[in-house]
């Protein structure tokens, strides 16, 4: 990414957009749902699998901007634990894509110093995959840059099954209380911000089963965008609407409401 293409050219629309961003009230990190990639195809009659490979390129446009525009941190659901019980084929496919990606855009991330890491319960992926990933971790493990999180064979319960399994194992057989903060770090994103802005393609209003402990105070940004038209423009927008809002984590604002 070093030295390349610019974050927007002069007089777009992306310009434009981008020019109204404040980079001091950036959020700390965005979350996205990265949906819409089969309807998407439907509509062009078009399989599937071209769906999620044109997906590819939005993956690819979203970690470039979300880098140069200085996020701490981006977080991508890739594949849940529910997405086994899709149809094999369409697995396989998703798993092919993913080591690809992996395979052609290592250097890129190591250059643009960015930090790759996978969550989820990435030890139950095939052998082929968990290397491409380790490979890609142990590559960009020294970069000091923006933290690229990809949710794996994730999902929220999931997520918070293991954390309480954990937590039962560090006490030994004990039974003292749990706190938020020993919840928070025997998650599998222990020591990341919590996302400030979720973002989900595709219109649907549901989160998922994604991040259901991190996303408690986080904004929610719903798009009609299918992921892969969603573009830097889509994202400058996002960011625009999170910072016409005001965060008080439950306090009264300046009008004396209550906000949550």
């Amino acid at each position: 990414m070093k030295g390349k293409a610019v974050l927007a050219e002069p007089g777009s629309s992306e310009a434009a957009l981008l020019k109204k961003i404040d980079r001091s009230r950036l959020p700390r990190h965005i979350a996205v749902i990265m949906d819409g990639n089969g309807r998407w195809a439907h509509q062009r009659k078009m399989p599937r699998v071209a769906g999620h490979r044109a997906g590819i390129e939005s993956v690819r446009e979203i970690i470039e901007a979300s880098a140069r525009l200085g996020l701490e941190v981006l977080t991508l659901y890739a594949f849940s634990v529910e997405n086994w019980k899709r149809p094999q084929t369409e697995v396989r496919t998703l798993m092919g894509l993913l080591k690809e990606y992996i395979r052609r855009e290592l250097d890129r991330l190591a250059d643009g110093n960015i930090r790759f890491i996978a969550i989820g319960r990435v030890a139950e992926l095939a052998p082929s995959v968990r290397q491409e990933l380790l490979k890609a971790m142990e590559k960009t493990r020294g970069n000091t840059g923006m933290l690229l999180c990809v949710a794996l064979n994730y999902g929220g319960r999931a997520e918070l099954v293991d954390a309480f399994n954990r937590l039962a194992l560090q006490q030994n057989g004990g039974c003292a209380p749990v706190t938020e903060e020993a919840v928070a770090q025997a998650l599998y994103t222990a020591g990341i911000p919590d996302p400030d802005l979720l973002i989900r393609t595709s219109g649907e209003m549901r989160i998922s089963n994604f991040l259901l402990w991190q996303i408690a105070y986080a904004e929610i940004y719903i798009t009609p965008t299918y992921w892969p038209d969603f573009r830097r423009k889509d994202l400058f927008e996002a960011i625009l609407d999170y910072q016409k809002r005001e965060r008080r984590y439950g306090a009264i604002n300046r009008h004396g409401a209550t906000k949550r």
